[in-house]
């Protein structure tokens, strides 16, 4: 039996991730995976039973990277607006760091795959409970404004995530070049509490 080679399963993660955020899952397949890799297809099924089995542990690993970074040196009993903060920091950082990780991870969420993976982590529940206690403390402590958990999500993170989408592209609206910065993340920030709290 072959061993488990730690440098080359790291490879074919990390082109497993590329392949499929250039080409999607429909140009994705494990006989160009294992030409990009330099190694035979054969080497590939030591390390997964087949093309979803790949798909389905590189996009669990990552979401798992996502949602520990998400909540690192995060408390739910941190008040709303420094809970908040930390989690917009610790989302930019991890997107800034890991741009292809977070392009696979939204590609993952929104395929077939997605809820197969996100049912089959304890850890997402966790995640899910976390959230969810974070904002309850927000709602009893008169620190934010009930609305739907939509409309929550689009004012909390979607400035943030616009900001990051500029910074990924390098420019703004109109082609103007743009980098995210933390006094432009800070004003956003400012103008989403203000959205959110009483």
């Amino acid at each position: 039996m072959r061993i488990r080679d730690i440098d080359k399963e790291n490879l074919v993660i990390e082109n497993a991730i590329d392949q499929i955020v250039t080409d999607g899952f429909q140009g994705f397949s494990m006989n160009k995976l294992a030409k990009a890799c330099s190694i035979s297809v054969g080497t590939l099924y030591i390390y997964y039973k087949d093309k979803d089995d790949l798909i389905k542990k590189i996009g669990t690993a990552t979401a798992l990277e996502f949602f520990s970074s998400t909540i690192k040196d995060f408390s739910t009993e941190m008040s709303f607006e420094e809970g908040l903060w930390r989690q917009w920091e610790n989302r930019a950082d991890f997107t800034m760091k890991y741009p292809k990780r977070v392009a696979f991870f939204e590609i993952i969420k929104h395929s077939p795959h997605g809820e197969t993976i996100f049912d089959s982590i304890k850890e997402f529940s966790d995640f899910r409970a976390i959230m969810k206690q974070f904002i309850d403390n927000g709602l009893r402590n008169k620190e934010l404004i009930p609305m739907t958990f939509e409309v929550f999500w689009s004012i909390a993170y979607g400035p943030l995530y616009t900001l990051l989408n500029f910074h990924r592209d390098g420019k703004s609206m109109g082609g103007k070049p743009f980098a995210l910065d933390k006094e432009l993340m800070r004003e956003a920030f400012r103008a989403t509490i203000k959205a959110l709290k009483p």
